[in-house]
């Protein structure tokens, strides 16, 4: 049901006790730590895709080698949303979705410059009327001023993902940088450009008809998900008021929820229907509830499992997941070493050998190179020690000299600053009469 026309147009003033239950200072509160979390996660390392150095999860770099870690990384991801969908459902979507959080704060400058009669309304275009007062040259350059700074704050966000901090202010900063490619800029452009549409023009839009998230969470509702509940008992109370009616960013009747329906429950209805009978002392007739719908059948032609039976299957899943997720970073090596023939002398003997040495932590790290079971007369390292300043990989070639004829074994050691170490046994023959070069 979409919002009344009429009763739209009609002002509804509150006063006494406004936000009873505090939930629009939550909400805000909790969109600012969403949007805080959103940038903090590629920033500490704790998941980004690196253009260079592929997947990063807690500052590691993961390779197909680590496979449990990478498993039980999404498999557990997987779960924990499921569980999220199952309870608290579109919950996200109302309270910590970036594209609601922003779509609402360009409406509040839209009304702040327009009007507020000026918030484009797709399913109602009768009301978005620019006020005749703020109707000036000055309103638009400073609400166009407004959407551009945000649109480019928004648009460095997925950047984060994809590039290292250091990268990213070498990026803003307009300083060369070799991670950075030269048609960067150009690309960041278009998300701008993107982001400025979306956010003059589309906004909510977005999310009521073309959010892919939203609909599968629809796959994962149970009788027993977070929903708007409505007072029957109280409803002589609301004949004359649709207030929560227009405060709704989805335009749906909160006293009328569906199963399945647009409701991002971000609360703004409860919060509405609380300061309407804020005078009176008392909450209003909409709350949140965990559990069946008051009054709502099951319709018997759709099979809507509830929150225990979906607990049932999705906890032990999640629990091997985060089982793999740990078992994957207790045995996860972070330094990397192989060592191989470099290739033959002229004479087909070999003398010379690769030590491949790889880093998989983004952080800097020494690594320190020795070898056991040969006098040191008779090799030599092109370098004793391997300096990453990143996650990376690198070669020191171990030259080999004078060795007199027979098989002979050493052993190459690695070893970090923070104590990890590894061995590599080489078994090396060196045929009669050519002494090894």
């Amino acid at each position: 049901m979409k919002a009344n026309e009429s009763l739209a147009k009609i002002p509804v003033v509150t006063s006494g006790r406004q936000d009873a239950r505090g939930l629009a200072w939550k909400r805000k509160a909790v969109q600012i730590f969403a949007i805080v979390l959103f940038i903090a996660i590629p920033i500490t390392g704790v998941f980004r895709i690196d253009v260079s150095s592929g997947f990063i999860v807690l500052g590691r770099e993961v390779w197909f080698s680590d496979f449990q870690l990478v498993f039980g990384f999404w498999l557990s991801l997987a779960c924990t949303m499921i569980l999220v969908y199952s309870t608290v459902g579109t919950a996200f979507c109302g309270w910590a979705c970036p594209q609601n959080t922003f779509s609402s704060l360009a409406n509040k400058f839209t009304a702040s410059h327009l009007g507020k009669r000026a918030v484009i309304d797709w399913e109602n275009s009768e009301r978005a009327k620019l006020s005749t007062t703020k109707n000036t040259a000055l309103s638009w350059v400073l609400l166009s001023s407004k959407l551009l700074i945000m649109s480019m704050l928004v648009s460095l966000i997925p950047m984060l993902y994809f590039f290292p901090p250091e990268a990213m202010w070498s990026f803003v900063t307009l300083r060369p940088d070799e991670r950075l490619a030269a048609s960067l800029h150009w690309i960041y452009t278009v998300f701008v450009f993107v982001a400025f549409v979306n956010l003059a023009v589309i906004r909510h839009f977005l999310c009521r008809y073309m959010c892919i998230y939203r609909m599968w969470q629809y796959l994962f509702k149970t009788k027993d998900t977070l929903h708007i509940e409505y007072d029957k008992a109280r409803s002589a109370d609301c004949e004359k008021c649709s207030y929560c009616l227009t405060q709704c960013m989805v335009e749906i009747d909160p006293r009328n929820t569906n199963q399945y329906d647009s409701c991002t429950n971000c609360g703004a209805c409860i919060t509405a229907c609380d300061n309407v009978h804020s005078k009176k002392n008392e909450l209003g007739l909409l709350s949140f509830k965990l559990g069946p719908r008051t009054g709502k059948k099951d319709d018997p032609t759709k099979s809507v499992a509830t929150v225990r039976e979906r607990l049932f299957w999705v906890v032990p899943i999640w629990l091997l997941g985060l089982g793999l997720f740990i078992w994957g970073l207790v045995a996860y090596q972070p330094y990397h070493l192989t060592v191989y023939q470099s290739g033959p002398s002229m004479q087909g003997q070999v003398n010379e050998y690769r030590i491949n040495l790889a880093s998989k932590l983004v952080e800097p790290v020494t690594l320190n190179l020795s070898v056991d079971g040969l006098d040191h007369h008779s090799f030599e390292l092109t370098a004793a020690e391997f300096y990453f300043e990143k996650a990376g990989r690198g070669d020191v070639f171990l030259k080999l000299h004078d060795l007199p004829p027979g098989l002979h074994s050493f052993v190459v050691r690695a070893q970090a600053e923070n104590g990890w170490h590894a061995n590599f046994r080489i078994q090396h023959f060196v045929a009669g009469g050519n002494n090894g070069r």
